[in-house]
C-alpha cells in the first residue's frame, strides 16, 4: 500500500507538470517508453535498482540512456529525481498511476465490456454511446469475449462492475432455490 501511495504521489506531480506544459500525453508516452526499456533490458533495470552500485554510476548510466531516448527535459529530470530518491523501482506503478490521472484530467474512462459472444460493431458503438451518455466522459471501450457468461454482458468501469450476464442471473436463482 505504501508503494502505491508513493507511486500515486509522483505520478500526480508529473501529470500536474504535464498539464502546465500542455504535454500530458507526451509525458505519458515518454514515461511508458522508459518503463518499457527497463522492462525489456534486465541489465539496465537491475543496475538502476541495485543498492550495490554507487549513485554516481547509476546517474551516468541513466544520463546515457536518456540521451539515446531523447526524452523531454521534464521527464528526464523526473527520472533523475526518482533515481536520486531511490524510487526508480516504483516506475511501473508510477506509469500506471500516471495513465489513470491523465485520463481523469482529460475526462476519459476506459471501461471493459465482456460478452459471451463476439459483438458486432454496431452493438459495440451502441454500448459506447450509452456509456458516453451515462458518464458524460470520453469512452475508450475495450471488448472481451468470455463464453462462460452464457449470455449478456459485464461492464467494468474502474472498480465498478455492472453484471448483466446470464451466468450471474442463473447463480442468483440457484442461491434462492437452495436457501428455500
Amino acid at each position: 500500500m505504501i508503494s502505491n501511495a508513493i507511486a500515486r504521489r509522483y505520478a500526480k506531480a508529473l501529470v500536474q507538470l504535464g498539464a502546465e506544459e500542455d504535454a500530458v500525453d507526451r509525458f505519458g508516452a515518454e514515461l511508458g517508453q522508459f518503463a518499457a526499456l527497463l522492462e525489456g533490458n534486465a541489465d539496465i533495470d537491475s543496475v538502476l535498482k541495485s543498492p550495490a552500485y554507487r549513485i554516481e554510476a547509476k546517474r551516468e548510466i541513466l544520463k546515457d540512456v536518456l540521451a539515446k531516448l531523447s526524452l523531454s527535459g521534464t521527464v528526464s529530470n523526473f527520472l533523475q529525481v526518482l533515481l536520486d530518491r531511490g524510487r526508480i523501482s516504483f516506475l511501473p506503478q508510477i506509469a500506471h498511476s500516471y495513465a489513470a490521472f491523465a485520463d481523469e484530467l482529460s475526462g476519459v474512462i476506459r471501461p471493459v465490456l465482456t460478452s459471451a459472444f463476439p459483438l458486432e460493431d454496431a452493438q459495440v458503438e451502441s454500448m459506447k454511446g450509452a456509456l458516453v451518455k451515462a458518464t458524460g466522459k470520453k469512452v475508450q471501450l475495450s471488448v472481451q469475449v468470455e463464453p462462460s457468461l452464457i449470455g449478456g454482458v459485464i461492464t467494468k468501469i474502474g472498480d465498478k462492475v455492472f453484471d448483466g450476464s446470464v451466468r450471474t442471473q442463473l447463480n442468483r436463482i440457484q442461491d434462492i432455490l437452495q436457501k428455500g
